[in-house]
């Protein structure tokens, strides 16, 4: 059961995994040092604990404890009780529906380990906002495909904004980081999986069009700006698009992520 601690000074150094959230940089400096990621509301520090990661602490106002009283009863962890003004203060924001969880960052599986359980799986390449990455977590686990590939580049899946917009899919879909990112089309191929590169160029097919009866298929897509690199448009087995209206020429990244993977979805 985890311990009920009460604080009232926000100086006290068990509350130093939840200041400064607002600060970006510093957090996924911090974050990644201390080998720790944030959860924040109730449904999110629930799914996180459910999904089996392990708590460090628990950030919560006095009204919450009874919500989530039976993640408390099966952790050991501290709970540090704080009044709603105290933890905006300390976090520098308004905290969701007042509970925080800091846990334990877990060790990715391998690319190969992830392409090998998987037969649908989207690649990303580059994509530097978290909102963007946790919306295409989302879509990925809703419609059914299997994994996601991360560029070295691309935004923390476990950084706090990215989880709350996954709706915390991020913490059972699997995922991974490719190191040698020039050689992931190779990886793809060897793994066995045809791959479409979600791209505006000339010769792009629409995606309603492409063959999709295949084994194993990755969609591939890149970042906000520019999008895919020449390298992985001239690597990809399909060039695709998603057709659009007069005088648009493309979606959001991550809605083109959640058309692609309902056309591309399992029948």
């Amino acid at each position: 059961m985890a311990q009920i601690v009460r604080l009232d000074d926000l100086d006290d150094p068990r509350l130093r995994d939840y200041t400064d959230l607002r600060d970006v940089q510093l957090r996924l400096r911090l974050e990644s040092e201390r080998g720790l990621f944030l959860a924040e509301g109730e449904k999110v520090v629930r799914r996180a604990v459910e999904s089996g990661h392990r708590p460090r602490s628990f950030l919560m106002s006095p009204r919450w404890l009874d919500g989530l009283a039976d993640v408390l009863d099966a952790s050991d962890a501290p709970c540090f009780v704080l009044d709603d003004a105290s933890i905006e203060r300390l976090t520098g924001f308004h905290v969701h529906r007042g509970s925080l969880a800091a846990l334990e960052r877990p060790d990715l599986p391998s690319p190969r380990e992830v392409l090998d359980a998987a037969r649908r799986v989207v690649v990303v390449e580059d994509l530097a906002d978290h909102t963007n990455v946790g919306a295409i977590f989302r879509s990925v686990a809703a419609l059914g495909f299997d994994a996601v590939l991360l560029s070295p580049r691309c935004a923390d899946p476990l950084y706090r904004r990215a989880i709350k917009v996954s709706m915390g899919s991020v913490f059972w879909l699997p995922y991974a980081r490719v190191d040698d990112w020039y050689s992931a089309p190779d990886l793809l191929r060897e793994a066995g999986y045809t791959t479409y590169a979600m791209t505006l160029a000339d010769d792009s097919v629409p995606i309603d069009e492409v063959p999709r009866d295949v084994e194993r298929l990755a969609v591939i897509v890149g970042s906000e700006g520019h999008g895919l690199s020449s390298h992985w448009e001239e690597q990809a087995d399909h060039r695709v698009t998603i057709p659009m209206a007069a005088d648009i020429d493309s979606l959001n990244v991550a809605s083109s992520v959640a058309v692609t993977c309902w056309e591309l979805r399992r029948r």
